[in-house]
């Protein structure tokens, strides 16, 4: 089974530092809602959860994509899932649920992750020659 796991492909969107910090947050976010009121297990824990695996699924299908335009059509959705994400941040905070620094972190995740999803649009968009 080792020998297997040796020679697996790699897909290019495992290759791409934007997916790798979009997986990330995922597993950082999972582990932030763990705390989370059991009432909230169907409410904001799983709309948390689910648009931080939304950011990393959207980026793993936009480079499946073949046209430009429509792979630059997923990094716009998975940018708009980390801005959903970021609201839910926000919120969890007010709520008290997570900490200012627990805010914090998940921002500065955040900001990373918009740069390199915004630079990754551009190149998709306005390829160097």
């Amino acid at each position: 089974m080792n020998n297997y796991l040796a020679v697996m492909h790699e897909y290019s969107f495992e290759k791409l530092d934007v997916w790798k910090l979009a997986k990330e947050i995922s597993v950082y976010i999972y582990q932030l809602t763990k705390a989370f009121p059991n009432e909230e297990r169907f409410g904001l824990t799983s709309q948390m959860r689910r648009a931080a695996v939304s950011i990393a699924s959207n980026i793993a299908e936009g480079c499946s994509r073949i046209s430009p335009r429509d792979q630059s059509r997923f990094y716009t959705i998975a940018f708009s899932s980390t801005m959903e994400l970021l609201n839910q941040l926000i919120i969890s905070k007010e709520l008290k649920f997570i900490s200012e620094v627990d805010l914090e972190e998940g921002r500065l995740k955040i900001e990373q992750l918009t740069r390199k999803l915004s630079s990754l649009k551009r190149s998709t968009l306005n390829p160097k020659p």
